[in-house]
């Protein structure tokens, strides 16, 4: 897949690690000229100097061609899906309330960082021992991270015999180093980091399957 990139900064040299390490084709945006050079040499793709909000820097990195489009403002989406056409636009939102706003610009997403640091805490300042790693608004749905101790009713269990609840599915064991999709005769084990989808209706009945906890 083709995205461009709008920003090179922490957040968006990270992005573009991940994507290029996916194999997607990127391209990148940036004002600051070192971290133009830091990104082009470090990972190969194609980095334009200047301004996202301008349409002659958008054409030069390949938007008319690209798929997706991440950007730090919604302005920048709403070039990219009203000019560009481009399919898929997703926007950081620094405030969360901003989201509507954001939407209503045409951006497809709008991924507040505010919201996420303050989910994670939620969860984390009681030393949980699962945590949300993204939301999906439109779906209600949300990726889990369970890990898994000695303890945990689904250590030494194979995925099949977990009575998961409706609207769930185990998506990958992290394991060690290794990543495994499990299968109904998968075992898992103490150590073990296991990513579900499920609905936020059922996400306390999760918990307690994989971790004997209750609550949300």
């Amino acid at each position: 897949m083709r995205i461009v990139v709008v920003g090179g900064g922490k957040v968006g040299y990270y992005l573009v690690q991940t994507l290029v390490h996916k194999g997607h084709q990127i391209s990148v945006i940036e004002q600051e000229a070192d971290l133009c050079n830091r990104i082009a040499t470090e990972f190969g793709v194609l980095v334009i100097e200047g301004d996202g909000t301008n349409l002659q820097t958008l054409e030069d990195a390949g938007i008319a061609d690209a798929q997706a489009i991440a950007a730090v403002t919604g302005q920048i989406c709403q070039l990219a899906k009203r000019v560009f056409k481009v399919p898929r636009a997703i926007a950081r939102c620094n405030n969360p309330k901003n989201r509507a706003v954001f939407r209503r610009l045409g951006v497809d997403a709008a991924v507040s960082s505010t919201a996420i640091i303050a989910d994670y805490m939620e969860r984390e300042v009681a030393l949980d021992a699962i945590k949300t790693l993204l939301t999906f608004e439109s779906a209600d749905m949300a990726l889990l991270e369970a890990d898994l101790g000695p303890q945990s009713p689904a250590t030494g269990k194979e995925v099949k015999d977990l009575p998961l609840p409706p609207d769930c599915v185990l998506v990958a064991v992290i394991r060690g180093q290794h990543v495994i999709f499990p299968r109904g005769d998968t075992r898992l084990a103490a150590g073990d980091a296991v990513l579900a989808m499920t609905t936020e209706a059922r996400k306390a009945e999760l918990k307690r399957v994989l971790t004997g906890k209750n609550g949300r």
